[in-house]
């Protein structure tokens, strides 16, 4: 990634407000972001254990919490520590990303650095890095190499997050429902919770938004956050099968630890601290890395249509799959994604991926035939390997497989590991599980291939220094739609994404249901309007953005001119008004910094929104193509009208959106060239 500015000094004590005080033995070391909005505390407590706290404007965000950590079979590492020094630096860097929710991102930030030693003992060593924007902090332990801590086995992290109230948080269990995070999020107060994956996202009694989450988690396990009383989590850190943590040697460090606070949801869900805690691109060529939207072989097996496994109804044949890619190249469509292509689906897959082989295709898939065709009709294949969390038999075959792909001209690949575990032992969100799934993303960059992971270890910014790593499920997509107990994802869930799940990044969540028709035994079906699915083009964001039901399901629908014409990459986002779990307006503009699109949806509740236009550019009249709830619009008894309009718009209008139960509204704004 390219950056376009940079600063980085060491800088005076003073000038960017760090200082320690003595109160008894007590010591005290804070520093503002570079705006002065957040403040983070650390000090030992008299004991010497670690311990920090964080404000913004003045108001609390996390009161004084614990910091440390524990090992099998030696000493933890939790008190009896002394300040060596500290280190103080400031960075102003501006990067561009290749693709994104935003074309460049700054990251602005002041750094305290705390090198810490056991005043008795072995004298061991940790360094406690904290780095504060003004619209949170990040901090990560660094253990050193040094000859009294080598190998561990890290058994527990003490890490803290002390509110001063029982706050509202909107959550999602862990492993209890599913190991891959598919739930609904849930709003309750932190009492009514137990442990709960991140990221986690609070209301405060201080009427601050607070998101808690981690930043670059490679080679570690994944944290999640055990309530220890009605206003602190502490850090919980996925095991491995025989109990232990996380398996290091030092030198090593962990992931970020991440709080991010802002006045209005929308300030949290555009924070960029995430991306800013990973590492530059290490991929230095990125002109095969291409945001795409896709159509696939797929929705059809949810739907008992087709099946996966071979028979009179397989999916996946070259018949078939010649017919959606002529559908993808008749409405610029970049790519068709194609499940169930080769040997391994027959019988119950889902209990043993053993079976499957990425490298060989049923007898009626001809792959180079396929990929011949789509190439003519300048469409690629997406590839698809499902392991059923075999990923020990999946690394087996990597290098061929993704071989055979690049050979093939397939430069996309969604991977499945549809199983509560790995090999049958392994949580998904373990280290076992961080392990393998960055092994994949880096074997597939050096085949350029570009990765859409399902049943994944949730998203930590990883796709800055691999931006290969296009997109993820982690999280209740729109498959559960088709099958689900439940009849289905609720509209409350949607509109709940933009502050939870999608504080992780991109998520694949295959919006574009046209149809509403279908029958399931389960009695499931999207619970939206259809202006609510084309919302969801800009409220949901994939770099790689499927339109997921059957092609004959656009034919001839004017609606569907807007699936074709949203880009799936922006330059700029803004959240506008909106209620986590209610309602949410998000406007983002393309890639070449020219059109505007809005994306509004609700909850089970229609409503009246009134939206100024003042993100638009000031002087320049815009073609707002409106695509509202119809007459009678509702999203249980009838979900199809769909009302499209035109009228001329500048940054001065004021719109009035009227949302249906259930319902949406998706724009199209153009300048006017004059």
């Amino acid at each position: 990634m390219k950056n376009i500015r940079y600063r980085y000094c060491i800088i005076a004590l003073a000038s960017i407000l760090i200082y320690a005080c003595s109160a008894g033995t007590k010591k005290t070391y804070k520093i503002n972001s570079p705006g002065k909005v957040t403040e983070l505390v650390f000090e030992l407590t008299v004991s010497g254990q670690p311990q920090y706290s964080f404000t913004s404007n003045g108001k609390s965000v996390i009161e004084p919490s614990l910091m440390g950590f524990e090992f099998q079979g030696i000493q933890k590492m939790t008190e009896g520590f002394e300040v060596v020094s500290t280190e103080e630096k400031s960075a102003d860097a501006t990067w561009e990303q290749p693709w994104g929710e935003f074309k460049k991102v700054r990251d602005h930030h002041n750094e305290l650095i705390v090198h810490l030693k056991e005043s008795k003992g072995e004298e061991r060593l940790v360094d406690i890095i904290f780095r504060v924007f003004d619209d949170g902090v990040g901090f990560r332990y660094e253990f050193p190499k040094q000859p009294n801590l080598g190998k561990v086995k890290i058994s527990n992290e003490i890490t803290q997050f002390t509110f001063k109230s029982n706050n509202d948080v909107w959550w999602i269990p862990v492993h209890r429902e599913n190991s891959y995070y598919e739930s609904e999020y849930r709003k309750t107060t932190i009492s009514k919770t137990d442990t709960i994956n991140t990221p986690a996202t609070f209301e405060t009694k201080e009427n601050l938004y607070v998101a808690i989450h981690e930043a670059n988690l490679t080679d570690f396990a994944s944290m999640t956050l055990l309530k220890t009383s009605d206003k602190q989590y502490k850090s919980d850190l996925v095991p491995w099968a025989d109990g232990v943590k996380v398996y290091a040697e030092t030198p090593f460090k962990t992931p970020w630890r991440t709080v991010v606070v802002g006045k209005t949801p929308g300030e949290v869900a555009t924070s960029t601290i995430m991306l800013n805690l990973n590492e530059p691109s290490k991929i230095e060529d990125l002109s095969w890395i291409t945001p795409s939207k896709y159509i696939g072989i797929w929705w059809g097996m949810h739907l008992e249509k087709f099946t996966w496994g071979q028979g009179p109804k397989h999916g996946a044949t070259t018949k078939n799959t010649k017919e959606y890619i002529d559908f993808a190249a008749k409405n610029n469509f970049d790519g068709v994604l194609v499940e169930g292509w080769n040997e391994g689906w027959d019988g119950d897959w889902t209990a043993d991926g053993s079976a499957f082989s990425f490298v060989k295709a049923y007898p009626d898939f001809n792959l180079e035939e396929i990929t011949k065709y789509a190439a003519i009709k300048n469409v690629r294949l997406i590839g698809h390997h499902e392991t059923a969390g075999a990923s020990k038999h999946y690394e087996g075959q990597l290098e061929d497989a993704f071989k055979l792909y690049q050979k093939m001209g397939v430069n996309s690949v969604k991977t499945g590991y549809v199983n509560k575990y790995l090999d049958k032992k392994e949580w998904h969100d373990s280290q076992y599980a961080s392990r393998h799934y960055r092994k994949v993303i880096e074997t597939a960059a050096k085949y350029h291939i570009m990765i859409d992971n399902h049943e994944p270890i949730k998203g930590t910014g990883i796709q800055r220094t691999y931006p290969n790593f296009m997109s993820q499920e982690g999280g209740r997509g729109q498959e559960y739609n088709a099958w689900s107990v439940d009849g289905g994802n609720t509209p409350q869930h949607l509109t709940t994404l933009p502050f939870t799940r999608m504080l992780s990044g991109p998520f694949d969540y295959t919006p574009g249901n046209f149809n509403f028709d279908y029958k399931t035994p389960s009695g499931a079906r999207v619970q939206t309007t259809l202006a609510n699915q084309l919302a969801l083009y800009v409220i949901i964001f994939s770099p790689l953005q499927m339109a997921s039901d059957l092609p004959e399901n656009y034919v001839d629908k004017p609606e569907f001119q807007f699936i074709k014409d949203v880009p799936c990459t922006w330059s700029d986002t803004k959240v506008l008004d909106s209620k986590i779990g209610e309602y949410t307006t998000i406007v983002r503009k393309d890639w070449d910094e020219k059109n505007w699109y809005l994306g509004s949806i609700t909850n089970k509740d229609a409503r009246d929104l009134k939206v100024t236009l003042s993100f638009l550019d000031k002087g320049k009249e815009y073609e707002a193509e409106i695509y509202a709830d119809g007459a009678g619009a509702n999203y249980k008894t009838n979900p199809y009208p769909v009302t499209i309009s035109k009228q001329k718009v500048n940054n001065q209008t004021v719109l009035n959106i009227k949302l249906a139960a259930g319902g949406g509204t998706a724009i199209k704004f153009t300048p006017i060239e004059k």
